[in-house]
């Protein structure tokens, strides 16, 4: 399964926005703060037009996809999972991503971001109720209580992370500063996801 290993200033560039894809780096000295970053990437970057309907769908469905830093089968899988779930669609994608382990990692502050997370995930440092969990796309319950590796836990860089971590976590999460261990305290809503998406375009790209 193929996953882009590029640029991300270059992705933020396309979505003419931050999706802080390296997590607290993009708050100085970001590409787009400069003049050449102002522009999408490419040869046409600098062209402006106004966009479709379709454009504006397809780039927030673009831009959920590069945040969650998923493949393209990856969240047409999460959407179909959504769509057969009762209440709104829009509403039940977005909890399915921020329910993922790598994602409730990141935003425990454990990781500095998403990526980061998918690797302490991968090389085995999270516990979901003491058990090893390696699998980043993991759903997480409310309930769960999220901790890492005795090894992680003494490294310096979660020692730097965690001093920054308790006013950045959601309402639907609780993390313990001293004891290093998170719990999923409820379901995030619909304005409690990482980073501003309009999931009704989203719907309205796999609608048509």
């Amino acid at each position: 399964m193929s996953r882009y290993l590029g640029s991300a200033c270059k992705l933020c560039r396309r979505e003419r926005e931050k999706l802080f894809l390296k997590g607290e780096r993009c708050s100085s000295n970001c590409t787009l703060e400069r003049k050449r970053g102002k522009n999408g990437p490419g040869q046409h970057g600098a062209a402006k037009s106004k966009m479709s309907d379709y454009a504006k769908h397809l780039r927030e469905k673009q831009k959920a996809r590069r945040i969650y830093d998923l493949t393209e089968e990856q969240f047409s899988h999460y959407y179909e999972v959504a769509e057969k779930m009762k209440g709104s669609t829009g509403d039940n994608l977005l909890k399915i991503l921020e329910m993922r382990l790598d994602n409730v990692v990141s935003r425990l502050g454990l990781a500095s971001s998403k990526k980061m997370a998918r690797q302490v995930v991968n090389h085995g440092n999270v516990l979901v109720n003491e058990k090893k969990i390696d699998v980043p796309r993991y759903q997480v319950k409310v309930g769960d209580i999220i901790t890492v590796s005795e090894k992680y836990k003494a490294g310096v860089v979660i020692k730097k992370l965690i001093e920054k971590t308790v006013s950045t976590v959601p309402t639907w999460l609780s993390f313990d500063k001293n004891k290093v261990v998170g719990t999923v305290v409820g379901e995030p809503l619909a304005g409690e996801v990482s980073h501003p998406i309009n999931s009704q375009l989203i719907v309205e790209y796999y609608s048509k």
